[in-house]
């Protein structure tokens, strides 16, 4: 399996058969969500072929940026939680369960945004009618069980797992720990966003949202950028120990980036 100790070294070919391996020796579950990760990712280019054809605004509430953005990132994030998870040690019955739920709830929140997009109103903090609502609390819904998804694989990430390298371990791990701000922020958007639409001011909630979103978006791919450079590193030759230090700097680094970010949204959200 691709989250062995070692991963054979052989430069860029070695990648290319590496990555092959992902899909080659993969569970059944992690393939299907590969799968499922790459439709949604082409939802998201369809829909920018849409957007050059019909036009209208790419900001605001009500666009086609919307179906792109969020296809494009629920489509990568599921196929990067499926790859980051085969380095997390699980059983078969809570692996199958937790990616299961995951990309089910990815679809669900992809093809809600997407119906609202092609209806031309806001999918996000719209109680306009009965229907709007339902979407909206079923958006909420959806994001409380990514919530539960993630940190349960987040808190798998800590058990020991001599089946992976320590510098990929690490890179996991630091990749799960920066989600999980991205999640906290994304529920403080939700929270500040909902009491604004209760007060009767749906057009601030967006303004609202809005700063915190360079915040959430840093933090989330995290996941993925460090686990990635880890991944990448098995593949110079260099020692594991050489690995380890170098996925420990790219991760301080990118927690000072991170960090820098977080402070200027929270301070901009603070006093949207």
């Amino acid at each position: 399996m691709a989250g062995t100790a070692e991963i054979a070294h052989g430069g860029f070919p070695g990648a290319v058969r590496g990555l092959r391996t992902f899909w080659t020796a993969g569970r059944r579950v992690e393939r299907a969500a590969y799968a499922v990760g790459a439709a949604l990712m082409l939802s998201g280019l369809l829909h920018l072929v849409v957007f050059a054809v019909d036009g209208g605004p790419w900001t605001g509430p009500v666009s086609w940026r919307k179906p792109v953005t969020f296809g494009l990132s629920f489509g990568l994030t599921l196929v990067t939680i499926a790859w980051v998870s085969t380095f997390v040690r699980l059983g078969d019955r809570a692996r199958n369960a937790v990616l299961g739920v995951f990309a089910a709830d990815c679809v669900a929140e992809v093809a809600l945004i997407t119906l609202q997009a092609w209806r031309k109103v806001p999918s996000h903090f719209n109680e306009e009618t009965v229907f709007d609502t339902t979407v909206t609390r079923m958006l909420a819904a959806g994001g409380g069980i990514l919530v539960v998804t993630l940190v349960t694989l987040a808190v798998a990430s800590f058990r020991r797992n001599d089946g992976t390298a320590p510098s990929m371990r690490l890179a996991v791990r630091a990749g799960f720990v920066a989600l999980m701000f991205a999640l906290a922020s994304g529920a403080v958007m939700i929270a500040r966003g909902v009491a604004k639409v209760e007060s009767g001011d749906q057009q601030a909630a967006y303004r609202v949202v809005a700063a915190l979103k360079p915040a959430h978006f840093v933090t989330m791919h995290a996941i993925l950028v460090l686990p990635l450079l880890a991944w990448l590193l098995a593949f110079t030759g260099l020692a594991e120990a050489r690995r380890v230090r170098g996925v420990a700097l790219a991760s301080a680094a990118y927690g000072v980036v991170a960090a820098t970010v977080v402070i200027v949204s929270a301070i901009r959200f603070a006093t949207a």
